[in-house]
């Protein structure tokens, strides 16, 4: 008797018609790798199918994990924040993340946030791509190493790239910045500095549209 083919991609999954309701009902039963079994839901990109920027960032986190929706938690506010101040509206933004999953460690009853592994990220990348191709974003917005690394390559490197263009046929305009989890993550004292730094890179953003 053949055995089972091991599924190790979210492609096995994909539905036949590319559209957002088609995929986010066919993303909420992937197991195209062992992340389904933490998080306790899939948590899809959420936005309108005509938005003009695509914000993509690493993961979902716990709070997003708990509600079903992309940047709500902590990170997700202050992004809102900065997106306020660079004149940008989210309503009309499309956001999603590289890896549907909430990847975590118990720390007491706390869940820890652990970073994908790039087999995680590669399993779960059709997902993504086909979120590309449906929303057809002008510009598309690359939020930390992860994501960007996701689309660009595994060279890519966010610091030396940000508020710039790059080369890329994913959208119009390609570009990265970190991820707004990495201002609170950093030292008290470059908060303040580091958000400043993090508007004027969405600035450039809203300077595209």
């Amino acid at each position: 008797m053949a055995r089972p083919r091991a599924t190790t991609s979210a492609a096995d999954f994909l539905p036949e018609e590319l559209s957002l309701p088609a995929l986010r009902e066919a993303a909420a039963a992937c197991k195209g790798c062992d992340l389904w079994k933490l998080g306790t839901r899939t948590v899809f990109g959420e936005g309108p199918e005509s938005a003009e920027v695509m914000f993509v960032g690493e993961q979902p986190g716990d709070q997003e994990d708990r509600v079903g929706k992309p940047f709500v938690g902590p990170a997700g506010r202050l992004l809102d924040k900065a997106l306020a101040e660079a004149g940008i509206d989210r309503s009309t933004t499309y956001m999603t993340n590289a890896v549907k999953h909430f990847k975590w460690q118990a720390r007491g009853k706390r869940r820890i946030h652990q970073k994908p592994t790039w087999a995680e990220v590669t399993a779960c990348r059709p997902w993504l791509e086909s979120e590309v191709a449906v929303v057809h974003p002008r510009v598309l917005v690359l939020l930390g190493a992860t994501a960007a690394q996701s689309l660009l390559g595994r060279q890519f490197r966010v610091t030396q790239n940000r508020r710039s263009l790059v080369d890329s046929d994913l959208a119009d305009a390609v570009t990265a910045t970190i991820h707004p989890s990495a201002i609170l993550r950093g030292e008290p004292e470059r908060r303040e500095s580091e958000f400043a730094a993090f508007v004027d890179d969405l600035r450039f953003v809203a300077s595209l549209l």
